[in-house]
């Protein structure tokens, strides 16, 4: 059985742009953000990408038609061999009608509410009705799927999906929390043989969003919504949350049923709508790291109190030992260690497509999971083989040496076998430069897994500086990510009952006798954000990691993604290229060439 999963709009962007662009939403902040495509074949993920690695429009919502291009061609398929399509949103007419009344019930003025009820109408008949999405796919394909082979998936039941299926499709209860899905924002339940059952009390509606809160914190802080709420972790770090927190105190009430609410509901379609209230809290905005680092530490504690919350509910409710936490405020890695640790399960997991990256996989999987002809040894057999985030688009040496041919005279290349080229990015690693790592196929989600990599020595006291000011063009407080291997982990980081974490989902303390060893990969709160690595999932840069560690006794390296702020991670070889070639990146590794800049090479 194949099925192909799509999430993207052609006109939600230009929608909320004419009719709602007056309330303040980000274009980051819309439907369908995180446009990407997936395909399984007999229950196995073949290949997934996002829209933004091939379109080059960071977080885009548009129609995800090349990243459907590729998946097709890459499995050597048409449209006519695809039997299920599977979008990760639900907006039925009765979601509809559901929401209308919701605005009529509302406190606003009554002209508010009429535009609103009308844009909502719009919205729906446009672009999220399954008409409309149809209609889409057509128009921007030339393929009309039969109704009867489309599964439209409920958007938080897509993400509970795509954690089960990522991890191995073992029974575990989950939490989804975000900014918002069809009508909600967050849920629990469980998933039990592949079937999905949500604890119908404990779903929190889109108004006490704990994702919409935080993006409204990430935009009265300066920052782009939905987009830069790991800069407000970041930030978090360099305060203590205040006492008393107001955010505590005053806004978040925590309910018996494991539910939460706010004192002052959200105003779902205005990001702008807390801003007086947080003034009150914290006074008039000031753009000072004090300022917003407080603002940012009250935020996180938070947003831990309230997941924590959720979760303590959850594992009163459940006799499973695992659980899946996804959506995109799973993106929090400073919260999800002491969300684990403090609970009773087991094991926790949040899956390298915990935010709408993944909703794509998740509503496949889905879509599969619940055909009638697909037998539990079908599903058996699927979770036997392990998922790998590596799912995107690969090129070959022809390809690299092509892409080169437009450098000539610019770049200085040399092609290595594969122990030489570890050896020499070994020893180059050595000094205080940076280098960027493109390897085999792009990795899928949004944190850069070591395929399309930015990596540097952390022995440096200044390699952060560095980075941040020569190469990534960002603020100067934001940490950068150590790979460390995974049976060496334990050692140098304080991972509690963790034993493993190769997608960069948790925090952990470094162990005091490794702060002054790796201080470039330190945040100013002594954490770091690991991913680990072993030589079965990763096995040329795990082998480069132990080649470094031999010749300098650093057990780590700086990873960060291979890009420029306010741009997608790099897909192709040009795409590097150009960013190598735009930056102060001092060697390009593209498969097995070593390059340098002409006018950087001395000898």
């Amino acid at each position: 059985m194949i099925v192909l999963g799509c999430n993207g709009f052609s006109r939600v962007s230009e929608f909320f742009s004419e009719r709602l662009g007056a309330t303040g939403i980000n274009k980051h902040y819309l439907l369908g953000h995180d446009a990407a495509a997936a395909l399984l074949i007999d229950g196995r993920l073949v290949a997934a990408v996002e829209e933004e690695r091939l379109n080059r429009e960071k977080k885009t919502t548009d129609f995800p038609v090349n990243a459907i291009d590729w998946c097709l061609k890459e499995a050597g398929i048409t449209y006519d061999d695809v039997d299920l399509f599977a979008f990760p949103w639900n907006w039925s007419a009765q979601v509809l009608e559901e929401t209308l009344d919701a605005i009529r019930a509302s406190s606003a003025p009554q002209d508010t509410k009429t535009g609103l009820m009308a844009d909502m109408s719009d919205l729906y008949d446009q672009v999220v009705s399954p008409e409309a999405i149809l209609a889409d796919f057509e128009a921007r394909t030339g393929h009309r799927p039969d109704p009867a082979k489309v599964r439209f998936v409920p958007h938080h039941l897509a993400h509970a999906t795509t954690g089960y299926y990522l991890a191995g499709m073992k029974d575990a209860a989950f939490l989804v929390s975000d900014g918002r899905a069809e009508r909600f924002s967050t849920l629990t339940g469980e998933i039990r043989d592949g079937r999905i059952t949500v604890f119908e009390d404990t779903v929190t509606g889109a108004h006490y969003s704990m994702g919409t809160l935080f993006s409204s914190i990430t935009r009265f802080l300066g920052f782009v919504p939905n987009n830069d709420e790991y800069k407000v972790m970041g930030l978090a770090g360099y305060a203590t949350p205040p006492t008393p927190n107001p955010f505590l105190d005053n806004l978040l009430r925590l309910h018996g049923d494991g539910r939460y609410s706010f004192t002052k509901p959200l105003q779902t379609d205005n990001l702008h709508s807390h801003d007086a209230l947080f003034e009150e809290y914290f006074g008039p905005f000031e753009d000072t790291l004090e300022y917003t680092s407080r603002v940012a530490a009250a935020a996180q504690q938070m947003l831990n109190v309230a997941t924590a919350h959720q979760v303590g509910h959850l594992e009163k409710r459940t006799d499973l030992n695992r659980l899946l936490f996804e959506g995109g405020v799973a993106l929090n890695c400073l919260n999800n260690t002491p969300l684990f640790e403090g609970s009773r399960f087991e094991d926790m997991q949040v899956s390298f497509g915990a935010s709408d990256t993944g909703i794509t996989i998740g509503a496949a999987a889905h879509a599969w999971l619940n055909h009638p002809d697909t037998a539990p040894a079908d599903i058996r057999a699927a979770a036997s083989e392990p998922v790998t985030p590596y799912l995107g688009p690969a090129y070959d040496e022809a390809a690299i040496e092509e892409a080169l041919q437009a450098f000539t005279g610019r770049v200085v290349v040399s092609r290595l076998d594969d122990d030489e080229l570890i050896e020499q990015v070994a020893k180059l690693l050595t000094k205080k430069v940076v280098i960027g790592w493109f390897e085999g196929r792009i990795e899928h989600g949004p944190r850069a897994l070591g395929h399309r990599s930015i990596l540097a020595n952390p022995g440096f006291t200044d390699i952060k500086d560095i980075i941040n000011t020569r190469v990534k063009h960002r603020e100067p407080f934001r940490p950068f990510a150590p790979l460390v291997l995974e049976e060496q982990a334990p050692k140098i980081f304080d991972m509690g009952r963790k034993t493993s974490s190769p997608y960069m989902t948790f925090v952990f303390p470094v162990r005091d006798e490794y702060r002054d060893r790796i201080p470039g990969a330190v945040h100013v709160d002594g954490t770091s954000r690991i991913q680990t690595l072993t030589d079965e999932a990763t096995p040329r840069l795990t082998a480069l990691l132990r080649r470094f560690t031999e010749l300098t006794d650093t057990p780590c390296l700086i990873n960060t993604s291979f890009n420029v702020a306010g741009e997608p991670i790099v897909c192709t070889p040009t795409d590097a290229l150009n960013c190598f070639m735009s930056t102060e990146i001092d060697y390009l590794i593209l498969g097995n060439h070593v390059i340098a800049k002409t006018d950087r090479v001395t000898d």
